[in-house]
């Protein structure tokens, strides 16, 4: 098992993102639908995969979700998976503004959040079924892929040059 800097660094990251967004959702109301909308997670399944770092240093990759392909941010410090409205729109989701239910606390401040469930999230060989998420109202420049994803992976792992998924 190899354990370095950068692995520490970002699983730190996940769980303290973990803990914030979980208080976050609290305190908006969310939590509790969230926590009864799901049923027990079922293993990734599929073949490891590579995602390259791009020139900006972030780890870009074309996710398939719910057959579709949209291009994320792969995002340790995002306890979910979170959508941009026209990403939203281009997966069929015909969201109003009652669906924006909650609020989340973004680094750009407060944003409005629909809470959605993903049937399938594919990912350089990845699969997980079953993948809550977040559709954000506005201020979110492109998708996340965040750890509503990547926790239910058997692992992953960064390097200087990609990230390794393990399903």
């Amino acid at each position: 098992m190899r354990f370095d800097l950068s692995s520490a660094a970002v699983m730190a990251l996940a769980v303290a993102s973990a803990l914030a967004t979980a208080w976050w959702m609290d305190q908006a109301g969310l939590r509790g639908q969230a926590q009864a909308a799901t049923p027990v997670p079922v293993a990734a399944t599929g073949a490891p995969g590579q995602v390259l770092k791009a020139a900006d240093g972030h780890y870009w990759t074309d996710a398939d979700i719910d057959g579709r392909a949209v291009r994320v941010m792969v995002d340790t410090g995002a306890s979910v998976v979170v959508l941009t409205p026209a990403d939203a729109a281009r997966l069929g989701m015909n969201l109003t503004p009652d669906d924006f239910s909650g609020t989340v606390i973004t680094a750009s401040g407060p944003v409005r959040a629909a809470p959605v469930r993903l049937e399938t999230v594919a990912v350089a060989g990845a699969r997980v079924t079953a993948v809550e998420a977040l559709v954000v109202e506005q201020g979110l420049p492109h998708s996340l892929l965040g750890m509503s994803y990547l926790g239910r992976l058997s692992s992953f792992s960064a390097t200087p040059a990609g990230l390794t998924l393990r399903p």
